[in-house]
């Protein structure tokens, strides 16, 4: 057996950078399609190692999580925008912050936020008209950077602060999309990317820092935590109780709970604005996208788009369960009452459809780990120090666990198809101690704003035949255009 794994060759300077950032998600495919589990390929200053199989996906992010770190690239970008927040930083630290945070998005907190996300819904849907066209991309990350902000940050953001953020986006975006020639250039070349990288940074963090100071010296009034009293009923840190027990009726969104360590001297400022930098772009964005995808497959899969509507109804006692639904059961009424926590979870037909939109678009569709040590994969052996991909973009679509890849189809997720694929053969939040600290709640979010949406409108996508880009997360290459139909 060859010590080195296969891969494609590369040109003698950019490797195969330029391959990559012309179409990474094809350039991905491709290898998976001819090399196998490890293939090695070259994409700037250090080698890469990209992993197929779900067991070796398992064990670099489960069995094995502590031979692993995240990777530093050489470019100080991602350090300038997210700094040491939880999506970047290592070991002690991080696990101090993901301590710190976790009262955040406990279960029990999580599930009393529905309400805030039912009512940021239903205002959005007020402004929306039978008939117009709407640009569901741009229509959802507006919603989801409201409810973010009302969850996890105790505050309201206002209309222009929404347009602010959704505008420097853009550049940021931009930022981080594949080009072979960035190692080239320093980071303070006064480039006009790297202006307007820097300029949107400067924005953002003076958006985050007109929400910090709106809530100073609110951290310990529990009215301000939008879950109410289930809320600040959750156990907090070490010291937020009056007995440092964390039992408190203390506010448990994250920016009381990091204001609060703040004043113990367990954050500095610094410290504060990188977590709200992360939370505010991880947890809009991703959830953001996930919908758009949605919206999209719903689309042009109507008879899944109906029963998602008809569970919808039937959760309130508004209609029929979409698993019992036939012709013959006559129409369907408008659903009574608001949607809850409990009402989603027996939404399984939406839970089913949510789960094959990200196995087909994931917005994260890649993860990468660096080995501190060499270590043995595959029968290969990967050097300290590469960079290790694990795609969510190449397994979730691989026909190895997956019949008829391509296709959509949402009965895939019923318990007995599902217990036949592999464990990570879907991992669109990760996996092992550094999963997605928001899964559920992003969960939660997104089936809520489906239900209310499917309940009331039909979309249809009027746009061109759906294009992707990579960056931080993958986003549509152009808008997408919803026509509004009133049910």
């Amino acid at each position: 057996m060859s010590v080195t794994p296969p891969g494609p060759i590369g040109d003698p300077v950019f490797g195969n950078g330029r391959q990559y950032a012309d179409d990474p998600f094809s350039f991905m495919r491709a290898c998976a399609d001819s090399y196998g589990d490890v293939i090695r390929f070259d994409l700037g200053p250090r080698e890469t190692y990209l992993l197929t199989n779900p067991a070796d996906v398992e064990r670099v992010l489960v069995a094995d999580a502590e031979r692993y770190r995240k990777p530093q690239f050489g470019d100080d970008a991602m350090d300038t925008l997210l700094g040491n927040g939880l999506l970047m930083s290592e070991g002690e630290t991080w696990q101090r912050q993901r301590k710190l945070a976790n009262p955040s998005f406990h279960n029990r907190r999580i599930g009393a936020l529905a309400g805030t996300m039912v009512d940021h819904t239903e205002s959005q849907l007020a402004d929306w008209a039978d008939g117009e066209v709407v640009d569901i991309q741009l229509e959802v990350a507006r919603l989801t950077v409201k409810i973010i902000v009302s969850a996890m940050f105790g505050a309201d953001i206002t209309d222009e602060e929404v347009k602010t953020v959704q505008e420097k986006l853009e550049p940021l975006g931009a930022r981080f999309e594949p080009d072979p020639r960035r190692f080239l250039i320093p980071n303070w070349v006064p480039t006009r990317e790297n202006r307007e990288f820097d300029a949107a940074v400067d924005t953002l963090e003076s958006v985050i820092d007109g929400i910090v100071e709106r809530r100073r010296g609110t951290e310990r009034d529990p009215s301000v935590d939008p879950a109410g009293p289930e809320g600040v009923a959750v156990r907090g840190p070490a010291g937020d109780g009056p007995d440092g027990d964390g039992r408190g009726d203390l506010p448990m969104d994250l920016l009381s709970v990091l204001l609060r360590a703040r004043d113990r001297g367990e954050q500095t400022d610094e410290n504060l604005r990188d977590e709200l930098v992360t939370m505010l772009l991880a947890g809009h964005d991703t959830t953001a996208l996930a919908l758009t995808y949605t919206f999209y497959l719903l689309s042009n899969h109507p008879e899944a788009r109906e029963r998602v509507a008809e569970e919808a109804m039937a959760a309130t006692g508004g209609g029929r369960a979409a698993d019992d639904a036939t012709a013959a059961d006559g129409p369907l009424t408008a659903a009574d009452g608001p949607l809850t926590a409990a009402d989603v979870r027996e939404m399984k037909f939406t839970e089913r459809v949510l789960n094959e939109s990200m196995r087909l678009y994931p917005p994260v569709y890649t993860l990468f780990r660096e080995p501190k040590l060499d270590v043995k994969i595959g029968g290969y052996r990967i050097p300290e120090g590469s960079a290790l991909m694990l795609s969510q973009w190449v397994v979730h679509r691989s026909p190895r666990w997956y019949d008829d890849p391509e296709a959509f189809d949402p009965s895939r997720w019923t318990p007995e198809r599902r217990t036949q694929r592999p464990r990570f053969a879907y991992f669109p939040f990760g996996g092992g101690p550094r999963h997605c600290i928001g899964k559920a709640f992003s969960l939660l979010e997104a089936k809520l704003i489906l239900a209310k949406v499917c309940s009331q409108y039909d979309l249809e996508y009027e746009g061109p035949e759906l294009s992707l880009r990579g960056s931080l997360t993958m986003h549509p290459n152009h808008p997408v255009p919803m026509r509004i139909r009133e049910r």
